[in-house]
């Protein structure tokens, strides 16, 4: 179980990472070509939005790697399951149902390394 639960949080992790990276970083306007929702939001909140994903992504790996703080881990999975299910209700809304998987797979993801490392 414990290499399947690493497995998971590296995956995790380097997509969150990545991802918050790059919210985080680059302009609104880049941005939105790919990413419908960011033009609902302003560029502050796009860049607070990369930057959690960004410490959630480095908290599903650093902490259990390190066994300092060990419970910033599974804290850090149910922040971003959390924000998986805030971004499912915000493609609800705007009725962009195309993504909505995506955000239910990575909160689910989110949710067994939760569990597991709890």
């Amino acid at each position: 179980m414990n290499v399947f639960l690493w497995i998971l949080q590296g995956l995790l992790g380097a997509a969150f990472i990545m991802a918050g990276a790059m919210k985080a970083s680059q302009p609104k306007e880049k941005l939105a070509k790919n990413m419908t929702w960011v033009e609902r939001r302003t560029p502050g909140t796009v860049k607070f939005i990369g930057t959690t994903e960004l410490l959630g992504g480095l908290g599903l790996i650093l902490p259990w790697a390190t066994g300092i703080a060990t419970i910033l881990t599974p804290l850090a999975a149910v922040g971003l399951a959390l924000i998986m299910v805030l971004a499912v209700a915000d493609h609800v809304r705007a009725k962009e149902y195309q993504v909505i998987l995506i955000n239910v797979i990575l909160g689910a993801l989110a949710v067994v390394i939760a569990i597991g490392r709890f």
